[in-house]
């Protein structure tokens, strides 16, 4: 149900050095089903140096920050803040397309009071590519966690992609934070407010261009999960958080730093077992090294855009969680930078 009173809103865009892309962004903003006098549009250009910014100047009914020095999505975010004046920022990217109902879909939530934020749903374009045909089906699975985690209480991480929340509770970033809409929808829920899932506000991108490209944005992922770990370690005591620690550790703890490291174990333990002669365990064992041996055939794929689909999804599943191993490595020794290393994507 959409309101008959609807807030002002700013739409926040990181753009850098999307010059390609930028036009048709401009038109997916001004396409967007919401009173013009009523959205304020941001773009934040910072380090950009393909005229960016000069292409957005003149244009009506935006407003362009720019700064010739480029400090990541974080620095353009807390830079950006400082001059927002609208209570509701919806955060998106310049390679995101949202659909025209996104802004309306967002906002009814916030008549609750206990809503801190909202998380949209990503969607990764069907292109043909069979690389991102695994990447497409990973966001599904995810976006079907967000809707569960906000039925019991809380989605815990939001995508980038499309994620509002109140300007009044908005913490500046810690420099240094790798994920930060991860961080700051987590920041947003252990100060007691809800963030949840709107699957009907969706942000569209292309997949990556190759499997390559994928696992660099895993292993970042994977790093700023295990540094996340750490900063919201707190969340440990489900006394105070309840709920919101429940979820923390299941739905994201587990993930990064039990369940990569448990299937090797897992492997092993059923050899073991399967030399005891049990059926069912040299089945089991079986399965596995079949799965892990279609998985590994992907390899043999990393720079190509497309990838036979029988091994499309078992690699995407073993690359999920062998990019945690990299992504600790590159945390513990603090060679993970902040600043995103932009992704190629599929055409």
């Amino acid at each position: 149900m959409i309101p008959t009173s609807l807030p002002n809103v700013t739409l926040l865009i990181a753009a850098y050095n999307e010059a390609d892309i930028l036009m048709e962004k401009v038109r997916n903003c001004y396409a967007l089903n919401y009173p013009a006098d009523q959205l304020d549009i941001v773009f934040v250009t910072d380090g950009s140096t393909d005229g960016s910014n000069e292409m957005l100047q003149d244009l009506p009914l935006i407003r362009v920050f720019h700064h010739p020095q480029r400090g990541g999505k974080l620095a353009a975010v807390n830079r950006a803040m400082q001059k927002v004046k609208n209570e509701i920022v919806v955060l998106t990217d310049a390679n995101c397309m949202l659909n025209r109902e996104a802004l309306q879909n967002i906002v009814r939530h916030y008549e609750d009071p206990s809503v801190g934020a909202v998380a949209g749903e990503k969607r990764v374009l069907a292109t043909g590519n069979s690389a991102g045909q695994g990447e497409g089906i990973y966001w599904k699975y995810e976006s079907f966690l967000k809707k569960l985690d906000s039925e019991l209480y809380s989605v815990v991480g939001a995508a980038g992609e499309l994620f509002s929340f109140r300007r009044s509770l908005f913490r500046p970033l810690e420099a240094g934070t790798i994920i930060e809409d991860f961080v700051l929808s987590m920041e947003i829920a252990t100060q007691g407010h809800r963030v949840v899932y709107e699957p009907d506000a969706t942000a569209s991108e292309a997949p990556s261009a190759n499997m390559r490209e994928e696992w660099k944005r895993k292993v970042r992922i994977c790093a700023g999960g295990f540094q996340a770990i750490q900063r919201f370690a707190f969340l440990l005591n489900p006394v105070k958080f309840s709920v919101v620690a429940f979820q923390f550790i299941s739905h994201r703890m587990l993930r990064w730093a039990i369940v990569p490291f448990a299937l090797p174990v897992i492997l092993l333990l059923t050899a073991l077992l399967a030399q005891g002669g049990s059926m069912f365990y040299l089945l089991f064992f079986v399965a596995q090294l079949g799965f892990y041996g279609m998985a590994s055939l992907g390899l043999l794929y990393l720079n190509q855009s497309r990838v036979p689909r029988l091994i499309s999804i078992p690699f995407q599943f073993v690359m999920m969680n062998a990019a945690a191993y990299a992504g600790l490595w590159k945390y513990l020794r603090g060679s993970q930078s902040a600043v995103w290393d932009k992704s190629v994507r599929h055409a």
